[in-house]
């Protein structure tokens, strides 16, 4: 994963995200979903093998769309896993250290964090309102964008993002997080114009892109 994407999340990756279509918090694993609390308990001990240490990586990855859902055992072990790492962002560069649906998971949730971050940059808002007043719905968006452009667009296809991923529907997570990343790209010049803090908003979205199409090519997904 690169660096310049990491180093701009937050450190609260995993959150609700009220006021929209649905929140996670209401969403459920599928049947038979489970996450192993012996190996939990072996990592946060310091005793898994590699091999046993990928194998939770891989169930985390998949708990992560239900971090939030009942029962709450599930964020109980999200929580042991992420302190002992010490916090989201380093469960992010613990996940990506695992090629296949981890590291893709980790490189998506990453991207879910910048949108987030963006949506509360007026520049970020007015130069994406601005674009879809010439191009409503720009390409791969259709069908995830509300007509009006306010500072819940982004963090909306955040949550539309976790929701794909949540319904197993990874390849259209994955086409939807790379055209949410053009878009960006696109208005960024804007952006930067509105607000220069915003400058390296094209670099970063570059970055997510080139990161997420990598780890998609690696897991086999296809898109």
């Amino acid at each position: 994963m690169r660096e310049k994407p990491l180093s701009k999340i937050g450190d609260e990756l995993l959150r609700l995200r009220h006021g929209l279509s649905g929140t996670s918090e209401h969403r459920t694993p599928p049947t038979g979903f489970g996450v192993d609390r012996s190996l939990v308990s072996g990592f946060v001990e310091g005793e898994l093998s590699p091999q046993d240490e990928a194998e939770l990586a891989g169930q985390m990855a998949g708990l992560m769309p239900f971090h939030w859902s009942q029962p709450n055992s599930y964020a109980s072990i999200m929580s042991q896993v992420t302190d002992h790492l010490g916090g989201q962002r380093q469960l992010m560069v613990w996940l990506d250290r695992f090629p296949g649906r981890p590291r893709l998971v980790a490189r998506l949730y990453v991207l879910m964090g910048l949108l987030d971050r963006y949506s509360e940059s007026t520049a970020v808002v007015t130069a994406l309102r601005e674009h879809r007043e010439e191009t409503p719905y720009p390409a791969g968006l259709k069908g995830y964008l509300v007509p009006e452009t306010d500072d819940e667009t982004l963090a909306g296809i955040a949550f539309r993002i976790e929701e794909l991923l949540g319904d197993g529907d990874t390849d259209k997570a994955v086409d939807l997080a790379l055209a949410t990343t053009d878009c960006l790209r696109r208005i960024a010049s804007r952006a930067e114009e509105l607000d220069p803090g915003i400058g390296d908003l094209g670099e970063v979205m570059d970055h997510c892109g080139q990161d997420i199409r990598e780890a998609n090519a690696e897991a086999g997904s296809g898109s």
